[in-house]
């Protein structure tokens, strides 16, 4: 049992180490069959590596060779386009020479030809010099012949000469301005002669003459003791209130009331008429009174703006404007009343717009406001006109409007035709006769300053005012002055007359030359 069991090991060993053998022997058939395919696989790699690179490279010669036959076709062409751009540029320099040397040609011929006309001319100059000096002397001679005909120097010649020459230009100047002065003045005059005609002859207001005092009539003196009050206190109660002086004298039967504010005044003879017809006079009842009176006449006032208003044809203006228009029926100016004054202006500038074809309406509300300046409060600085003119503006008038009545005085420049409009129809009814007055005093003032102006020439003889200092009439010497020199004389005085003076409506100047030679029969 033990022999079969330790060969039965034997043969198993033998049998487990002839596997071991076989299997080695298996493994490295497998191991050199794996290494041989791995060297036949890398051979193959490297052949195909190799191909490849030959294939590229190839390729690689190929694109050279394409490359570089591309780079000398292009270069073959820029060659040749340069060549063709210099053979060009050969040709334009070879004509401009051409031209260069024509011009050159031409140039020397030109040169030549000036030398021979400056020759030319230098021989002409030399020429003209003999000629000049050969004339002066000739001149020189026929001078001194004609000094020794004349019996006058050269100087004493030229001298009468220029004489005579001024005195023929400057009476050739006179003639042309007078003709020039005769036709404007025709033309114009004709025109404006038939404007203002027609409007003078369409429009005639009333008017009224008031004056800076108000009486009152009174029934019995005894009742000045009532108006003066114990120890004056009722005259004082009144002019507190009203603002205007009481005037009580000797004057039989009367009160005068003084003040320069018209409506002042009027509210105060409304006051004191009620005052005296009530009978009782103290100061509360002249306090009551006097507010009361002055109520009413704030709507006497708008009423008086009002009726302005409808009377010229306007449509409603702004109660402002109403109510200041209203406060020119208390206002004069040389005794005009000043809203009959703006009516008429208002219709006369109607009338002449409608002859000239520019705006009724506008020419007159220029007309009725163009002296509400003057009812303004006196606190406001500035000139009737302007004030006037800045007040409308703020209450809604059109620039037409407000350069109307800013310019009726010429104190601003005239925009449109309504500042010369207004101003020819303010001249036109200040200037009528009986619409102002003044003082005997001014009135020989102008007189003897309109004289003054006019004997201030020495040309002039005498001179009078006539016909209420609207003309000048002025006798010259006639041998110290000629015809042509009096229009000239008559203009000097005109210009003197309008800015040293101020005067209503136009001055006429007539100028008169005459020649008087007397002779006796024995």
């Amino acid at each position: 049992m033990n022999l079969l069991a330790e060969i039965s090991t034997f043969e198993a060993a033998a049998i487990f180490g002839g596997g071991a053998f076989a299997a080695f022997l298996v493994l490295r058939w497998f191991d050199r069959s794996r290494q041989t395919g791995l060297a036949a696989q890398a051979q193959q790699t490297i052949d195909n590596a190799k191909r490849e690179a030959e294939a590229l490279l190839r390729e690689a010669r190929l694109q050279a060779n394409e490359e570089s036959l591309r780079q000398r076709e292009q270069t073959d062409k820029s060659f040749h386009a340069r060549q063709q751009e210099i053979q060009a540029l050969e040709q334009r320099v070879a004509h401009r020479e051409t031209l260069v040397n024509q011009q050159l040609e031409g140039l020397v011929r030109q040169e030549k030809n000036l030398r021979e006309q400056l020759a030319a001319l230098e021989l002409r100059e030399a020429k003209l010099e003999t000629e000049r000096a050969e004339t002066a002397q000739l001149l020189k001679s026929r001078r001194e012949e004609l000094q020794q005909l004349a019996h006058l120097s050269e100087s004493e010649a030229r001298a009468f000469l220029m004489k005579d020459v001024e005195r023929d230009c400057h009476r050739d100047a006179n003639d042309l301005a007078r003709h020039i002065l005769e036709q404007a003045k025709h033309k114009a005059e004709d025109q404006a002669r038939r404007i203002i005609t027609l409007a003078i002859q369409r429009y005639a207001g009333p008017h009224t003459c008031e004056t800076t005092t108000a009486t009152i009539a009174l029934t019995g003196d005894e009742i000045k003791g009532r108006i003066i009050g114990r120890e004056g206190r009722n005259i004082r109660a009144f002019e507190a209130a009203t603002g205007i002086t009481v005037l009580i004298d000797d004057t039989p039967n009367a009160v005068v009331l003084s003040g320069f504010d018209p409506v002042r005044r009027e509210i105060a003879r409304e006051a004191m008429d009620r005052l005296i017809l009530d009978g009782r006079i103290h100061p509360t009842r002249i306090e009551e009174v006097v507010g009361k009176v002055t109520e009413e006449m704030d709507e006497r006032i708008l009423k008086a703006g009002e009726e302005a208003v409808y009377q010229v044809g306007l449509p409603p203006l702004h109660v402002e404007i109403v109510k200041v228009l209203g406060r020119l029926k208390f206002r004069q100016s040389f005794s005009q009343n000043l809203l009959h004054h703006s009516i008429e202006v208002a219709h006369l500038a109607g009338l002449m717009a409608a002859e000239l074809g520019a705006d009724i309406l506008t020419a007159k509300r220029c007309g009725l406001l163009h002296d509400i300046g003057k009812a303004l409060n006196h606190e406001m600085e500035g000139s009737h006109a302007i004030i006037g003119a800045e007040f409308v503006k703020r209450h809604g008038e059109s620039e037409e409007v407000v350069d109307g009545v800013a310019s009726h005085h010429d104190e601003v420049p005239h925009v449109g035709i309504w500042g010369i409009l207004i101003s020819a129809a303010d001249a036109i009814s200040a200037s009528r006769p009986g619409a102002r007055s003044e003082t005997m005093t001014t009135y020989i003032r102008r007189l003897e300053e309109l004289e003054r102006i006019g004997t201030s020439f020495d040309t002039v003889e005498k001179c009078f005012a006539v016909q209420a200092g609207r003309e000048l009439r002025v006798f010259v010497k006639p041998d110290k002055i000629s015809d042509a020199d009096a229009s000239t004389l008559a203009r000097t005085i005109c210009r003197r007359i309008e800015n040293e003076m101020t005067y209503p409506g136009q001055i006429r100047i007539t100028v008169i030359r005459e020649t008087r030679v007397l002779e006796y029969a024995k």
